[in-house]
């Protein structure tokens, strides 16, 4: 009798450290899938619908991406987050003529192109005037919007410049990454893949490399 009143106590014992062990699993599974969605709702990648904005540019002119969507000649827009004091933009800015280029060719065919600078006031490459300068340096003749407080740059995930997103006429994210394949400062890479993806999508195909990861520097938030 005792040997099973013993046993018994060490059995109920057990099943309640295993219930306790799997509500603690369940727990941390859930916080993991808390963990993920919210760690979802901070980006956006390629398939996904682009958080809508309006912010202003450099003249102080109010820019919606949901207006220009709603346009009837846009085709497509383009997102290139910017600082024009990082290595990897002046690579395309200044050693070249990359994203100027791009979208000249590009805005004949109804292609919308946006730099944003989301770097926080007094970091690198930041700040109103500072941009208003580069806009003349580099002969940007599309508009640089303001986003110091990393909003925008936050609810798409950004974190490098350049980094690159393409937002097709319904909204959607068809390509999302690096510019070229050459990840260093300074040699231009042999693929444009956002040239390629605007050539793609422009002609109704499917995008053969429609995500990449983006090289340069870190977008400069104030946290």
């Amino acid at each position: 009798m005792t040997w099973f009143k013993r046993n018994g106590l060490a059995m109920v014992s057990t099943i309640a450290a295993m219930s306790a062990a799997t509500s603690l699993s369940v727990a941390l599974a859930n916080q993991d899938g808390n963990m993920g969605q919210q760690q979802q709702k901070l980006g956006v990648t390629t398939g996904e619908k682009a958080p809508m904005f309006t912010l202003k540019d450099t003249k102080g002119e109010k820019h919606s991406l949901k207006d220009v969507l709603a346009k009837e000649e846009t085709k497509a827009v383009v997102i290139e987050w910017f600082n024009p004091d990082c290595p990897f933009v002046k690579k395309h800015h200044q050693n070249a003529t990359t994203m100027t280029a791009l979208a000249k060719k590009y805005a004949e065919q109804g292609v919308v192109w946006i730099a944003i600078n989301s770097g926080a006031e007094g970091l690198q490459g930041a700040g109103l005037e500072r941009n208003k300068k580069a806009i003349e340096e580099y002969k940007i003749d599309y508009p640089v919007l303001m986003d110091m407080d990393g909003k925008v740059g936050r609810e798409y995930g950004a974190k490098r410049t350049p980094e690159m997103y393409i937002i097709s006429k319904d909204g959607t994210v068809v390509y999302h990454g690096a510019i070229d394949s050459d990840r260093s400062a300074r040699k231009m890479g042999e693929i444009n893949y956002v040239a390629d993806a605007l050539k793609a999508h422009l002609a109704g195909e499917t995008i053969a490399t429609n995500r990449t990861q983006a090289y340069g520097c870190t977008v400069k938030y104030r946290n």
